[in-house]
């Protein structure tokens, strides 16, 4: 029976790895493709012709054109590099910042735990993106806007874990022999707790890319996000949304890049999830 339980485990470990390969390469993918957007274009995604304007998609233009003639393909993977980097950009902000901060918090205690956990409520207490729309109105407008203001709002999730790590791993028996022993804190959070929490934080982020991606695509499509001449996803379908009955193609071309870029994230996140916490898979 006990090797029959091992093979199942063995078999069940195996497939969470080759999903989290299979992912990280369809996500990697995506990534370079936003990278080296300005090469992979097979035309110019700014380029106008009114000539073949609202074109059909056919094998000169896979994805049609827009109002002026632009190839919806060449700006759908152009888009993609304001989409998705900005994205990463975003998750890279509130994982570090909200983590130090958490880190913080739970390893010293005190009035500083109070009152960032009291400002930590209070941004978790307004819906997500009813409280980004906010911030982002009071300010200029822009990608760069509204990653701020989607930064403002989302880093006391991870502060909640990290804090809750810290305070679970301050009790550990290793930590409490450093702290006897003279180490300093900052040797003890380098060595043995950021180590330790690691696993809690990046599934928080992975999962958190498709949530963000979204989030920025509304506010685009709200206007609050990216502004002309920058191409995105979210605005794009927001300038073609009058559009969607008589020429779809229009308002689906990065609807259906959104989509396809958010589920393979989200199965990434599940996969690296399972791999560190399989309870939670089953």
């Amino acid at each position: 029976m006990s090797k029959i339980k091992a093979f199942f485990k063995s078999y069940k470990d195996n497939i969470v790895r080759t999903k989290i390969i299979v992912f990280a390469i369809l996500a990697l993918i995506f990534i370079m493709c936003a990278i080296f957007a300005d090469k992979l274009c097979p035309y110019d995604p700014y380029l106008q012709d009114l000539s073949i304007a609202y074109n059909k998609p056919s094998m000169a233009h896979l994805m049609g054109t827009d109002a002026y003639g632009r190839d919806m393909l060449s700006r759908v993977i152009v888009g993609g590099k304001a989409s998705i980097l900005s994205t990463l950009i975003l998750v890279a902000i509130i994982c570090i910042l909200g983590t130090i901060i958490g880190v913080v918090c739970g390893y010293y205690g005190g009035a500083i735990d109070s009152i960032v956990m009291r400002i930590s409520d209070v941004c978790l207490a307004f819906p997500g993106l009813v409280f980004a729309l906010a911030v982002a109105a009071l300010l200029s407008g822009g990608i760069k806007d509204a990653i701020i203001s989607l930064a403002i709002i989302s880093w006391p999730k991870y502060s909640r874990v990290a804090r809750g790590q810290t305070l679970s791993m301050k009790q550990a028996s290793f930590v409490q022999a450093s702290i006897v022993s003279g180490a300093g804190s900052q040797r003890i959070i380098l060595r043995h707790i950021l180590p330790n929490i690691f696993g809690p934080i990046l599934v928080t982020a992975m999962l958190d890319i498709g949530t963000m991606m979204m989030e920025l695509a509304g506010l685009s499509f709200l206007g609050l996000g990216a502004q002309p001449p920058i191409t995105e996803w979210g605005s794009m379908m927001s300038s073609g949304r009058s559009m969607l009955q008589t020429y779809p193609w229009v308002v689906l071309s990065p609807g259906l890049a959104i989509f396809i870029s958010v589920v393979i994230f989200n199965l990434l996140g599940d996969s690296i999830r399972d791999y560190f916490d399989p309870k939670k898979g089953k």
